[in-house]
């Protein structure tokens, strides 16, 4: 699964090399992605203990919160993104959660408490709130009533 988002990632951040025809596919999809999202967002705060570092549902959901960024980076998905029920409010509530997580135990979500000394940890949820951030962003671009809402 992480390896098919992935392919997604790279064909959906390619805006040259989209035809209008993916474009549509890319569409219709972002449903099932948004909701894929919504349902396992709860997955990446299990990361915070260090025994689940490599859990796969929170890779998944990881690689998921990639995809809908670049999605709602491009305008075609975008108003089909931004007035998709509660993925909005999701992405709030997971920032606020993520936030609260890593004030409790070790930040793995930001950068700057990934690094030790001179070498970096590359933990796979390093950015996970930049990339909330990013999507929270997109979905209130040029939106009064998501603005609102946040």
């Amino acid at each position: 699964r992480v390896t098919l988002l992935e392919l997604m990632m790279v064909k959906v951040s390619d805006k040259h090399s989209v035809t209008s025809e993916e474009m549509n596919v890319f569409v219709r999809h972002a449903d099932f992605l948004a909701v894929c999202f919504q349902e396992k967002c709860g997955a990446v705060l299990k990361l915070t203990a260090a025994a689940d570092a490599e859990d796969e549902e929170a890779l998944v959901t990881i690689r998921l919160l990639d995809v809908l960024c670049e999605m709602t980076s491009n305008n075609s998905q975008l108003e089909h993104l931004q007035a998709f029920p509660g993925l909005l409010e999701t992405a709030v509530d997971t920032l606020r959660l993520t936030h609260l997580a890593g004030k409790q135990a070790v930040n793995i979500f930001t950068a700057t408490h990934a690094v030790t000394g001179q070498e970096e940890i590359s933990h796979p949820a390093v950015g996970f709130k930049s990339h909330l951030i990013r999507l929270i962003g997109n979905l209130c671009y040029k939106n009064k009533e998501n603005q609102d809402k946040v």
